[in-house]
C-alpha cells in the first residue's frame, strides 16, 4: 500500500475545521500517526495526461462503510475514449494502517494506484485511460481488514432500446421497426434478420423491399414493404461505438387476413352445430310423439271395435228373451 505524504478528500482539500473535527473524533486511534500535511489533489499520471490530453476526464466515487458486508456497485456508461479517475473511500474506526488496499480488473491485479488518509477516512484512487473495448469491464477496489469491503465500477457502452412487445401487422402491409440510443451517437447502425439461430445482415442497396432512415444519429428506422409471412421473425439493430458494440431485438409478427376471421368462423360453426342438434332433437321428439299418437289411435279403434262387438253380443240374448216372453 502506497501512502503519499499529502492528505486529500475525494473532491480536493478539506476545510481545516472539518479536519480538526475528524482528528478529535479519531482521538486515541490517530495517536502515533503522522500529522496531516496540507491537502492536495491526487495527481493524475503525467504520461496519461500528456498522451491523451485531448480526452475528457471521467471522475467517479464510491463510499463504503466499515461494518457493511454488502458490496457497492456503480454502473458507468461510456461511449468514447476517456481519462478515468476512480476513487473509493471508507471510514475506519481503528488505525488506517491496518487496512490493505488492492485494485482488480476482473480477476487481474492492478498496480500504480494511490492511497491516502485523512483522519479516519481512507481513500484509494486508480487512474487510467480507456481507449478500446478491451479496457471496458469491471474495476474493483478492496479494503482488507476484519471484513473485506469491495466497491465495483462497471463500464459498458450505451444500451439500445427498441419495442418491448412484438409488432403485429398483416400480409401486404408496410411497417417500420425502430431502435434508439439515449444521449449517444453510434458510429454505425446495422440491421439483421433472423428467423432461427442465424442472423442475416439486411442490405438495402440489394433489395427494394427495405429502406433505412438515418435522419437522427441516435436512432435508426427500418421500413419493410409488401410484407409476407416469410418476413416475420426477429430483427436485430446493431450499434457500433468507439469502445464496443450494443444490440437490441425487435420481434415482428405478420398475420394473414384470415386470422382475425378464425374466431368468427369458429363461432359460426358452433352455432350451426347447436342449431343442427336442436333440429335433430325436435325431429326426434315429433316422430316419437307421432308414434305415440298413432298407437293411441290404434288402441281407440280397437277399443271401439271391441265395444261394438260386445254390444251386439249383449243385445242378442235380450232379443231372444223378449221373444220368449211374448210367446
Amino acid at each position: 500500500m502506497r501512502a503519499p505524504s499529502g492528505l486529500l478528500g475525494p473532491r480536493g482539500p478539506l476545510p481545516l475545521a472539518l479536519l480538526c473535527l475528524l482528528a478529535a473524533a479519531c482521538g486515541s486511534l490517530a495517536e502515533g500517526q503522522p500529522s496531516a500535511s496540507p491537502l492536495t489533489s491526487l495527481p493524475i499520471r503525467g504520461e496519461m495526461m500528456t498522451k491523451y490530453s485531448n480526452l475528457s476526464l471521467e471522475s467517479h466515487n464510491i463510499s463504503l462503510t466499515e461494518h457493511s458486508n454488502v458490496p457497492v456497485e456503480k454502473n458507468i456508461t461510456l461511449e468514447r475514449p476517456s481519462n478515468i479517475e476512480l476513487t473509493c473511500q471508507i471510514t475506519i474506526s481503528r488505525g488506517v494502517n491496518s487496512v490493505n488496499v488492492t485494485w482488480k480488473k476482473g480477476d487481474e491485479l492492478l498496480e500504480n494506484y494511490l492511497t491516502n488518509a485523512t483522519g479516519c477516512i481512507l481513500y484509494a484512487q486508480y487512474m487510467f485511460t480507456i481507449i478500446n473495448s478491451k479496457q471496458m469491464g469491471s474495476y474493483s477496489c478492496f479494503f482488507g481488514g476484519e471484513k473485506e469491503q469491495r466497491g465495483t465500477f462497471n463500464f459498458k457502452v450505451p444500451e439500445i432500446h427498441g419495442k418491448n412487445k412484438p409488432l403485429i401487422t398483416y400480409v401486404g402491409d408496410s411497417t417500420v421497426l425502430m431502435c434508439k440510443c439515449q444521449h449517444c451517437s453510434p458510429l454505425h447502425w446495422t440491421w439483421y434478420h433472423s428467423n432461427g439461430s442465424v442472423q442475416v445482415p439486411i442490405d438495402v442497396q440489394m433489395s427494394e423491399k427495405y429502406a433505412i432512415n438515418r435522419t437522427n444519429a441516435n436512432e435508426t428506422r427500418l421500413k419493410i414493404m409488401q410484407l409476407t409471412e416469410d418476413n416475420q421473425g426477429s430483427y436485430w439493430c446493431h450499434a457500433v461505438f468507439q469502445l464496443g458494440e450494443s444490440e437490441e431485438r425487435v420481434q415482428l409478427v405478420v398475420l394473414s387476413y384470415l386470422v382475425p376471421l378464425k374466431p368468427f368462423l369458429g363461432i359460426v360453426v358452433e352455432v350451426a352445430i347447436l342449431v343442427a342438434v336442436i333440429l335433430l332433437c325436435e325431429t326426434y321428439t315429433q316422430k316419437k310423439k307421432k308414434h305415440i299418437d298413432d298407437g293411441k289411435e290404434f288402441e281407440q279403434v280397437e277399443q271401439l271395435k271391441s265395444d261394438d262387438t260386445n254390444g251386439v253380443e249383449n243385445n242378442a240374448p235380450r232379443h231372444r228373451k223378449n221373444e220368449s216372453v211374448s210367446q
